[in-house]
């Protein structure tokens, strides 16, 4: 059976650091970097990107539209 390996990319400049997404992941990928953006947030970014499942579920929560998921079949 395929298993399904995600992966998420962030807008770090448009993203204003709210961390709705962090809450929203189910196992725990999502994390707030240590460096801000032009901005001055802390932007959203990949802590444990081997976890990703690719469920969307913080791109659908993002208030701004910053984060594309993208899904990869491995066998």
């Amino acid at each position: 059976m395929a298993k399904v390996r995600g992966a998420i990319v962030v807008d770090t400049e448009r993203c204003k650091g709210c961390e709705l997404c962090v809450g929203a992941c189910p196992t725990d990928v999502i994390g707030m970097a240590e460096e801000v953006n032009s901005k001055g947030y802390h932007y959203a970014y990949m802590k444990n990107p081997e976890a990703c499942t690719g469920c969307v579920n913080c791109a659908i929560i993002c208030p701004d539209g910053v984060i594309s998921v993208y899904r990869v079949k491995t066998t």
